[in-house]
C-alpha cells in the first residue's frame, strides 16, 4: 500500500543498520537481501534476509518532517510498549524484538528490528482462497480468544500506553474524537457533518461509556490481517502500533456488528472473544467506536496522500450510518455537507 508515510531506505543506508543491530558479520553481501512488504498502511516494513541466511524484520517510522494524526504522534513506542506488555503479561505469541534503535542517527526516525515470522498472512490467505471455510472458522475464534487474553492486562489510566492519559473512558474516547475532528479540520478535509454534530452525538451517549471503569489493553486494530497463521493456528499478532488502555469492545473483530458487508460476519470472533448478546449501552459504544473508526478513515486519506477514493467513500457512508444509528439521520446531505470544524 501505497503512503506519504512510508520512510524508504536505500541498500546502503539499510546495511548500516544491520550492522548496528546484528554486528558486523551480518552484513549481507550480495543486493538481493532486502524486499519490502507492501501490506501495511502507515509504517515501511523490510523483510531482511541477514548473511548467515536467517530473515528478520525491519520496520521504520515515518520521516520527521512528515505531517501525520494526533494519535500517530510517537505511535512506534507505544508499539514496542504493547509489544512489551503482550509478551511479557500475556502467553499470546507476538514477534520477539531483537534491536530497537530510537537515536535517529543513520534514519531520521525511530525503528525497530523484530523476528521473521515464517507463516502465512491470515487475512490475505482467507481472502484468497488459500485456507477452506472450517480454518478461517477456527482461527477466527482463536483470534478472538487471543485477543480477549490481551484485554485482561489492565492499565494505568484511559488512553495511551505511553504518557498522561485520563482517569475516565469517556474523557479519553472523547479526546480521541476532539483529536480526529481537529486533525480533519487542518488539512481541510470534509466529513460531511460539522464538528459540534460529531461531538453532541458522543456527548449524549457519556453514561454509556461510564460504564467503562477499568482500562484495559486494546489493540484496536487486531485483525485477520494482523495475524499470522501456520497448520490453522494463529502463531503471531502483529502491528500493535494502535493499542491503547481503554474499552475491549473497541476491538476492530467486533466492527462487523456494524457493517458486516465491509468487515465480514464476527461471529466466529466473537465466539472465541466470549462475548454474545450486547447490552443496549455496549451497543451504543460500540457503534461509537465505528463512528470513531469512519472518521479516522475519512481523515486519514490526506494524510496517506491516497489517490483513490474508496476508503474516503467507505469512511463517509459508515459515519453517515452510525450517525443514523445514533439517533443523528442526515436531513439534507447537501445542507450537512460543510466541512469539519464550522459552525
Amino acid at each position: 500500500m501505497e503512503s506519504l508515510t512510508k520512510n524508504r531506505q536505500d541498500l546502503d543506508t539499510v546495511r548500516r543498520l544491520i550492522e548496528r543491530a546484528y554486528g558486523a558479520g551480518q552484513v549481507p553481501v550480495d543486493d538481493d537481501f532486502l524486499a519490502e512488504m507492501t501490506e501495511g498502511w502507515f509504517n515501511v516494513a523490510y523483510r531482511v534476509r541477514l548473511r548467515d541466511g536467517r530473515s528478520v524484520v525491519l520496520k521504520i517510522a515515518p520521516p520527521a518532517g512528515v505531517d501525520v494524526l494526533t494519535r500517530e504522534v510517537g505511535m512506534m513506542s507505544a508499539e514496542l510498549e504493547a509489544m512489551r506488555l503482550v509478551s511479557t503479561l500475556t502467553d499470546v505469541p507476538v514477534p520477539r524484538v531483537d534491536h530497537v534503535d530510537t537515536s535517529h542517527e543513520i534514519v531520521d526516525a525511530d525503528l525497530f528490528f523484530m523476528e521473521f515470522i515464517d507463516a502465512e498472512n491470515f487475512g490475505f490467505a482467507a481472502a484468497e482462497g488459500r485456507v477452506s471455510a472450517e480454518v478461517i472458522s477456527v482461527a477466527s475464534r482463536e483470534l478472538g480468544e487471543l485477543n480477549r487474553r490481551i484485554n485482561a492486562v489492565v492499565g494505568p489510566h484511559f488512553g495511551p500506553l505511553l504518557g498522561a492519559g485520563s482517569s475516565t473512558w469517556a474523557d479519553a474516547f472523547t479526546t480521541l474524537i476532539g483529536d480526529a475532528l481537529e486533525d480533519g479540520r487542518r488539512v481541510g478535509v470534509d466529513i460531511g457533518w460539522r464538528a459540534d454534530e460529531i461531538h453532541a452525538a458522543v456527548a449524549e451517549n457519556t453514561a454509556a461509556l461510564a460504564e467503562v471503569t477499568i482500562p484495559r489493553l486494546i489493540e484496536v486494530d487486531l485483525w485477520a490481517k494482523n495475524s499470522m497463521i501456520r497448520d490453522g493456528r494463529i502463531v503471531a499478532i502483529l502491528d500493535h502500533e494502535r493499542a491503547l488502555y481503554g474499552d475491549p469492545l473497541m476491538e476492530a473483530g467486533l466492527t462487523g456488528l456494524d457493517f458486516p458487508d465491509v468487515f465480514g460476519d464476527p461471529s466466529d470472533f466473537m465466539a472465541g472473544f466470549g462475548l454474545s448478546e450486547l447490552t443496549a449501552a455496549q451497543r451504543t459504544r460500540r457503534r461509537l467506536y465505528s463512528l470513531h473508526l469512519a472518521l479516522v478513515m475519512i481523515v486519514e486519506t490526506k494524510y496517506r496522500g491516497h489517490t483513490d477514493s474508496t476508503v474516503y467513500d467507505i469512511g463517509r457512508s459508515q459515519l453517515d450510518a452510525m450517525m443514523a444509528a445514533l439517533g443523528h439521520p442526515r436531513a439534507d446531505a447537501a445542507a450537512q455537507a460543510a466541512p469539519i470544524g464550522t459552525a
